[in-house]
């Protein structure tokens, strides 16, 4: 075991240890280390030129986090044992290990269907195989099934370190100081009652200020108009390569990237060739994307050169949002128009414009409540102890929707 201390210096936390040679190990793997080519904000920095920082970044921050947690916790008088603590900061560490390039974009192209999540536990395992079974803890926290469920919580819930360090550090990277959360203040009110999380009544107006700093951050961030347009636009730019290779044109591609565009990469053919789809997958990263669209913005297919070239010189789809849903008819004109425009085919024309519904409570009572605890011992849901938020409406399931379109000269 080395001895040497190691320490990163986050823009956000100040410097962080690197607490042993176990989460050192897991940190230096090129399964982490590829996070470093991954922006945590996808295409955001077309709205937020500053959010440049990466998935490495959020999940150290978030190690940081879960390390803070665990000392809090034990200092209350908390069992957490060095194997616990050390399998909660490799869980962390890994959970985002499954995302792929431009965030969600691949799920809705070329893995069709795969969430990040299952990605996540495939990498994970492979992991634990390479380390002996020295993650057989971090995988039982990671699905839940550790007897200390607490530590899962921590993980995954309304209140856990993965969301206290992205709302922070996307609001330090992006400039919208609405996303500032006293994420330390949270951290020391955190208490146990029958094995769940519970905040301690003096920390409710952090709770308060959380859920609604998340709630703006959504709107004014994560789903912000024009980064929703330029992701919509990569969406269609990526099925339109996979249909072109489909149909055997040959496209610039690296070999990770060629793989997912040579290859339908479902649930089925995951489960059946999981090693070679990791292979691949774990070699996959933003930069694939983007030497290929800069290759694409020339290609003879003129669907594929537009789209590329948009993006590339950020001539991206322009946005509409609507309270009701666009209608067939609409929908229609709007293929009509490309057809006559662009000389296109009705199916060609589908690739130029985008039209969805985009939904989000921020706050759900049945999922995992955020429960305060009183002096006198009595445990209350914030909807009920909060006298300034309307968790009602917080909790409410908001539906918007949005055009996304290529706007012609």
């Amino acid at each position: 075991m080395s001895t040497k201390k190691k320490i990163i210096n986050d823009p956000v936390f100040g410097f962080i240890n690197i607490p042993n040679d176990y989460v050192y190990n897991i940190i230096k793997h090129p399964f982490l280390q590829r996070l470093n080519r991954i922006r945590q904000l996808g295409l955001a920095s077309f709205v937020y030129p500053g959010a440049q920082h990466t998935r490495l970044h959020h999940s150290i921050g978030a190690m940081y986090l879960m390390g803070e947690a665990i000392n809090s916790l034990r200092s209350k008088g908390h069992e957490i044992t060095h194997e616990e603590a050390n399998a909660a900061l490799a869980a962390i560490l890994l959970h985002d290990v499954g995302h792929g390039p431009f965030s969600h974009v691949l799920e809705y192209t070329l893995t069709n269907g795969i969430h990040h999540e299952e990605f996540s536990l495939a990498l994970m395992e492979q992991l634990n195989t390479e380390m002996n079974g020295q993650l057989d803890r971090c995988v039982e926290i990671f699905t839940d099934r550790y007897c200390k469920r607490f530590l899962h919580q921590l993980v995954s819930g309304q209140l856990d370190v993965d969301r206290l360090d992205y709302l922070r550090r996307d609001s330090f990277f992006t400039g919208v100081t609405e996303g500032n959360i006293g994420s330390a203040r949270i951290i020391k009110m955190l208490d146990l009652r029958d094995d769940k999380l519970v905040v301690e009544a003096k920390g409710i107006y952090s709770i308060e200020n959380f859920l609604m700093a998340r709630r703006l951050m959504y709107w004014q961030v994560y789903l912000h108009k024009t980064a929703v347009a330029a992701e919509k636009m990569l969406i269609k730019t990526l099925k339109r390569a996979k249909e072109l290779t489909k149909n055997g044109v040959q496209l610039f591609a690296s070999p990770a990237l060629r793989y997912f565009l040579e290859n339908e990469v479902n649930k089925s053919h995951f489960e059946k060739n999981k090693e070679e789809v990791l292979y691949y997958f774990s070699r996959l990263d933003d930069n694939d994307i983007w030497c290929a669209l800069k290759v694409w913005a020339e290609h003879e297919d003129r669907i594929l050169s537009l789209l590329s070239s948009g993006l590339i010189t950020r001539e991206l789809f322009k946005i509409k949002i609507s309270a009701e849903p666009y209608t067939e008819a609409f929908i229609q004109a709007c293929e009509d128009d490309y057809i006559t425009r662009l000389g296109v085919s009705r199916e060609e024309a589908s690739y130029f414009f985008s039209v969805d519904t985009i939904t989000t409570n921020m706050y759900s009572e049945a999922d995992d409540s955020i429960d305060i605890l009183y002096n006198d011992g009595t445990i209350k849901n914030i909807s009920e102890a909060s006298d300034m938020l309307n968790i009602q409406l917080l909790s409410k399931k908001v539906e918007k929707y949005y055009l996304s379109y290529l706007k012609l000269a």
